[in-house]
């Protein structure tokens, strides 16, 4: 078991293993639906709401049925069955509550449930050995990491629409220089504590 504060894990899991710039995860979403602010915090949100509630469904999961029943080899499909269960559920509250941000996310709701960063984080709890509280703070932290990430990409695109821009590099090669200058300053904050 791994001994670390959640508090130390959340704050790690936003800036220094950033789930984005430090793993890579969840870059589809993250690149194509960082065209305006409040659409990408709206995502942001769903996915932290569901990076938080599924990392906890999948805890309980993975200690109290599959390691007692020895079934452990089946965490994958487990796991992505209560992540996209929990999505269904997420995108009919949505879409009843919150209409506009349901047709501005348009398909990319649905497809929080094929985002890697989701499935990342409950297989990262059990690789690095993580409790309850820690698994909690890690998810919680993922989610608000992601979310600041796709708003500050969002924020830096839409300044970016008054700027000029080679013709060459508009649209996705512009994103992804940007892209890999904000993982280059996320690096900085590597030194402060590693939680791998």
């Amino acid at each position: 078991m791994i001994e670390l504060n959640p508090f130390v894990i959340f704050l790690a899991a936003i800036f220094t293993n950033n789930m984005i710039f430090s793993n890579f995860l969840g870059m589809c979403s993250f690149i194509a639906v960082s065209r305006e602010i409040p659409t990408s915090l709206g995502l942001g949100q769903a996915v932290t709401f569901v990076l938080t509630c599924t990392t906890i469904i999948n805890y309980l999961i993975y200690h109290y049925i599959l390691l007692p029943l020895g079934l452990d080899y089946l965490r994958f499909i487990l796991f992505i069955v209560s992540i996209a269960a929990f999505v269904q559920l997420l995108e009919m509250i949505v879409e009843r509550y919150l209409p506009n941000l349901y047709y501005a996310l348009g398909i990319f709701l649905p497809l929080i449930t094929v985002n890697c960063a989701i499935l990342g984080v409950s297989l990262f709890m059990i690789i690095r050995k993580y409790d309850l509280l820690q698994s909690i703070g890690f998810s919680i932290g993922s989610g608000i990491g992601w979310t600041l990430a796709i708003v500050a990409l969002a924020g830096i695109r839409q300044k970016l629409k008054k700027a000029s821009v080679p013709k060459g590099l508009e649209g996705p090669g512009i994103t992804l220089i940007i892209t890999g200058l904000m993982a280059l300053a996320f690096i900085g904050f590597s030194g402060i504590v590693q939680i791998q």
